[in-house]
This record gives structure tokens, sequence and C-alpha cells, in this order.
């Protein structure tokens, strides 16, 4: 009798729960029956203003913002992706480099300052906190960044537009750096290791087992000084070299695809170098400085750095730059001004902001 009074109980609970999941879905799906117009206005409302611009680049828009309501409206996938109406592309993995290039858009200056003030990214954020959010990251300079007439709002956006590119590349080398020293001071090494190790050889040009010159080419390039050559190569952003191939170094190629400069002798066989979007001239930029014969001295004085404090300093390492340019110490005096007068160093120790647990790593 008590058996049969508690398989009753049990019964009549279980028949309970079940009333309340069968409310609480058919609630559910009434909500998201009635706030999927809402959404759709929403979405649609928000991020109109790049439908041109978007499908200009061979994107087909409405797909992109149907699979983003998709998100949106997936009980699921809503509990672990967000999705940020101020950038449809903010979930895109930007550790990813496999499509480089592919579907990249080019926006117009105007698009790329709201994007900035949406976002809250300013430079004077960036000084104060040493933060920047390497999800704003910009393919292409604007075509427009030529008519800004004032000098100081064209160098603002310069720098907002390269400075994150900067930092990512940065921050995967000093991850790297930090992998590296972990691996040395092992007694043993596993083969996924050692495949790490030989693939960090051919990437910086050595031969197996030359641990010393890897320590001394695995290294960061000071932000401040990136930013100055750049500026100095593309004339902040409004060179021929760089809207039409990305190329923010002006560095040449004789085998590659690239840019004959105007002027040049015919019998000139040198190009400059192109890029598919400005991500990769950063990182062409940094392999060149870490691997090329002419910035040996220059890789020296950066490791004494190292070992000295661990803090690089753009305005000694510059002066081992002589060779990047015909003009040699007229070349090292204009970075070192450009340096100086528009405060860069602010921007050296600048780190990458964790907004994702691959980021948090780069801090």
């Amino acid at each position: 009798m008590v058996k049969r009074k508690k398989n009753k109980n049990i019964r009549e609970r279980q028949r309970q729960n079940n009333i309340y999941r069968f409310s609480a879905i058919s609630l559910l799906v009434i909500f998201s029956f009635f706030s999927l117009p809402t959404v759709n206005n929403f979405l649609v409302k928000n991020l109109n203003f790049k439908r041109d611009i978007i499908s200009n680049a061979g994107i087909n828009f409405d797909q992109e913002l149907e699979k983003r309501k998709k998100i949106i409206n997936s009980e699921t996938e809503s509990k672990t992706k967000k999705l940020n109406l101020k950038n449809i592309f903010a979930d895109i993995d930007f550790f990813n480099t496999d499509d480089e290039g592919k579907n990249s858009i080019r926006f117009d200056a105007r698009t790329i300052e709201q994007l900035f003030k949406d976002t809250n990214y300013n430079l004077e954020k960036v000084r104060e906190t040493k933060l920047v959010n390497i999800g704003n990251k910009i393919d292409h300079l604007p075509r427009e960044i030529r008519n800004i007439e004032s000098s100081e709002k064209r160098k603002k956006l310069f720098i907002q537009i390269i400075l994150p590119l900067i930092v990512e590349e940065n921050a995967k080398i000093r991850l790297d750096r930090v992998k590296l020293f972990e691996i040395l001071a092992k007694n043993i090494n596993t083969k996924k290791e050692k495949r790490w190790l030989n693939e960090k050889f051919k990437q910086y040009g050595l031969n197996d087992g030359d641990f010393y010159s890897l320590k001394i080419r695995m290294d960061e390039i000071p932000i401040s000084l990136a930013i100055a050559q750049a500026a100095k190569e593309t004339g902040w952003g409004t060179s021929r070299f760089a809207q039409e191939g990305n190329a923010l170094f002006g560095q040449w190629t004789w085998t590659g695809e690239g840019i004959r400069p105007a002027g040049v002798d015919k019998d000139a066989k040198h190009k400059v170098a192109k890029f598919s979007v400005l991500k990769a001239s950063v990182r062409a930029y940094q392999r060149n400085l870490n691997t090329h014969s002419s910035y040996i001295k220059f890789r020296k004085e950066r490791a004494i750095q190292r070992d000295n404090n661990d803090k690089l300093d753009s305005l000694k390492l510059v002066n081992y730059l002589d060779k990047y340019a015909e003009t040699g110490q007229e070349y090292i005096e204009v970075l070192k001004k450009i340096i100086n007068q528009n405060s860069l160093t602010d921007f050296d120790d600048v780190k990458v902001m964790p907004t994702s647990r691959k980021t948090k790593k780069l801090i």
C-alpha cells in the first residue's frame, strides 16, 4: 500500500513537471514569434548603412544578415554567441589567416570613423588604458584619406587604422617567444614541440638547431617605430602603393606581385611589394627586419635592450635602420622627428584588449 502511494506521488510530480516544461516552451515559442519582426527591424535599421559597401565587396548582405538573425533566434547558439550590432563581422576569428584577403571590405573614411566611434575606439583612450581592441581591424586604407585637409585628422585616422594591426602581429611574436623559452627550459621535448621549432627555424630563415639566432630574431618591432616607418613610406596613407597595394612599408620585390614605381629606369626589375590586406604588409615588414642581413645590428641592439631592462627603445633602435632607405642618416632623422612630434612612444607598451580567451593570452 505504501509502495503504491509512493509511485502515485512520483507520477503526479512527473505530470506537473511535464506541464511546467510544456508551458515554458510554449511561452518561448510565442515570445520568439512576436519578437522576430522587432529583431529584424532593429538589425536592418542599425546595419543598413553598410549594405552598399558590403555588396560592392562581393558579399551578399541579405544572406549575411539572415545568418546573423538565425544566430540570435537560435535557443542553443544564443547562449554562446552574441551579435555585435556595431560590427557584423565581430565574431570572425581574427587569428585565422587561411582566407586572408577574401571578401575583405574597403570602407570609406566616414564609415571607418563611425565604426571607431560606435566601438568607443579613440587614441586618447588607448594612451590612457594602454589597451587596444584588435577586433577594430581595417583591411584597406580609405581612398578619401587623401582628401582630408586637416593633417592632424588624417594622421589620427591613419594611426587608428594601423595600430591594431601592429599590436596584433607583435602579440603573436610575443606568444611565440614565450613558447620558445618554455621549450628551451625543458630537458626533453615532445614531437609536437620539435615540429613547432622546425617551423620557426624556417620562418626566421635559420638552420635547424640555431637557437641563439632564433632568440635574437624572434622578437617584436616597437610600435612607435612601425607607425613612423609606415607614415614615412606612405605619406600617412596617401601613397599609390598604400592605396593600390596595401603596402605600408615600401618593401621591394623582384619575384612577387608588385607595383612598378613611377619614374624608375625601364630596365629596373624591382617593384614595390603588393599585399591582399594591410595586415599582410605588417607581417612582411616584421619578417624583413627580423631576418634580412641589412638589419643585423638592429637585432643585436634589440637583444641588448632585452637583456638590460626588457623594454625596447625605438629612438635608439632607429639608428640602425640607415640601410632601409637610400637616404641613410637623413631617413633616420625623419623617423625620429615623426616619433617625437606625434608622441608615438605612448603606444609602445600598448597591449591587446582581452575580449576573448585567445586575446587574454596576449596580454
